[in-house]
């Protein structure tokens, strides 16, 4: 689990693949926050689509607090609702939806018997005869029929229960919806200056998209790094330019999974993580993860082997959605996550060095990769990585390697942005001034908690100030 005592050695967590949760009820105070950084929480994700802008605020506020008082960086991840589709209020809360049936699909509301209505108005815009609409996570489907002005007539294909406000998907429909709506530009805008370290685009379509949003933080001046979130089936055919433009990838398995053909999901979840880690880009995999328990204390055995793939898969992070935001047992879901780790992360292999990626110095590359090779030839007990921005850092991560990762930095958002990064401990208030000075900081708080003893070597990955890299040093330590 994540430190979060200063007296003890940065390098003692156990697991190396993150957890990112998502804050809700169950876990608003910042007494719970502390409790699930504890239990292996590194990065908390803020859902925009729910709650008000005090409610937003308040929350980064608590993360702020919890990590002020574990003295350890913790991520914050903003996540913009996209234009995302979903009925209006139903008349008792609930309609049931019985196959065969007729439904009407109204431009306005209210809705009345064997009607819905859609919050997203120009819905009646984009829709065709033909077309499908699916509800409540794609448990219930309807066929259109024909469109009039004010109405869309479908049959119910799969019946089921259809509740206020869930979400509506268009499988093979083009939206023409901006990705970045007014309210979204405005949510970016408050996470940006708030201080958010990640904010998530929903629904990409294609890299414009990512771009769109990245030169509004930039004329924030703003750090944030963009999280592009693969739920649409045009991100899928634009995928390597998407995952090029985005500081990060999530697999948002939710509307994904309605999007596109279910049978596919696994095949089309290793696709994009394989393009990630290609691209030395951290990938997170959500949705319904550990879904049972938000009513139970322990996961289904699919739920667990699920947990497992995605780390085998090679993803940097998993999340938990409704666990942590308004289940039973936040705690104790984050804690299975982290068991699961655990059992899971002795099986990983390391993959092919790569010498490249968008956006990556082939010296930086290099560096990285030699680091790791070094570490575990010589079975370095730490592998230390002093990085402005943290790209190095992130470097070293993607090698996979089996030597525990330290990283230092003098800014504070960068600290945060490594939280999410495979394997990378981010430690505060080290002496960067000079290697030396780092090393002997490092050291006596290994030999003082004994976890580093007199001839344990550590590597020490930094820079010169030379133009040509950030990052050009690799320096082999042996404690005398």
């Amino acid at each position: 689990m994540t430190v979060a005592n200063s007296q003890h050695a940065p390098w003692k967590r156990t697991s190396r693949t993150k957890i990112v949760a998502t804050i809700g009820p169950a876990c608003s105070g910042v007494d719970r926050l502390v409790e699930l950084v504890r239990a292996g929480v590194d990065v908390f994700r803020i859902n925009t689509a729910h709650g008000t802008r005090d409610d937003h605020q308040a929350a980064l506020n608590a993360v702020r607090a919890a990590e002020e008082r574990l003295e350890s960086p913790v991520g914050v991840l903003v996540d913009l609702a996209g234009p995302k589709m979903r009925l209006t209020e139903l008349d008792g809360g609930e309609v049931q939806c019985v196959t065969g049936e007729s439904v009407r699909i109204l431009r306005a509301g209210p809705p009345g018997p064997g009607e819905l209505a859609s919050a997203y108005l120009p819905l009646l815009d984009e829709l065709r005869p033909g077309n499908r609409v699916m509800l409540a996570d794609g448990t219930v489907s309807l066929l259109v029929e024909r469109v009039e002005p004010g109405a869309a007539y479908c049959t119910v294909v799969q019946g089921g229960v259809v509740r206020s406000r869930q979400g509506i998907n268009l499988p093979g429909v083009k939206l023409s919806a901006p990705a970045v709506s007014p309210e979204d530009a405005a949510n970016a805008e408050w996470a940006a200056t708030a201080g958010a370290d990640y904010i998530s685009l929903s629904f990409v379509r294609r890299a414009d998209d990512v771009r769109g949003l990245r030169r509004l933080l930039r004329r924030l001046g703003a750090e944030s790094h963009i999280c592009a979130k693969i739920e649409k089936p045009e991100a899928l055919a634009d995928l390597e330019a998407i995952i090029e433009e985005a500081d990060c990838v999530m697999v948002a398995r939710g509307d994904l999974g309605v999007e596109i053909d279910i049978a596919q999901m696994a095949v089309v979840q290793k696709r994009i993580v394989a393009a990630c880690r290609k691209a030395f880009r951290p990938v997170i995999i959500a949705t319904q993860m550990l879904d049972s328990m938000h009513h139970s204390r322990l996961p289904t055995r699919a739920e667990a082997t699920d947990v497992a793939n995605a780390i085998l898969d090679g993803a940097d992070a998993c999340m938990l959605s409704g666990e942590t935001a308004v289940g039973k047992y936040p705690v104790e879901s984050v804690e299975m996550m982290h068991r699961i780790a655990i059992a899971t992360e002795p099986l990983l292999q390391r993959p092919p060095v790569v010498r490249s990626a968008p956006g990556i110095s082939p010296i930086t590359a290099a560096t990285t990769s030699s680091a790791v090779e070094i570490a575990e030839s010589l079975g370095a007990k730490l592998v230390i990585v002093a990085s402005a921005s943290g790209l190095s850092a992130l470097c070293v991560s993607q090698q996979r390697g089996a030597v525990p990762i330290v990283g230092v930095s003098e800014s504070a958002a960068t600290l945060r942005r490594l939280c999410l990064h495979w394997g990378v401990i981010p430690l505060p208030n080290m002496p960067l001034q000079d290697d030396s000075r780092l090393l002997d900081a490092i050291i006596s708080r290994g030999l003082a908690t004994g976890d580093l003893t007199t001839g344990d070597r550590l590597i020490l990955l930094s820079g010169t100030g030379l133009p040509t890299s950030r990052h050009n040093m690799l320096l082999v330590h042996e404690i005398g």
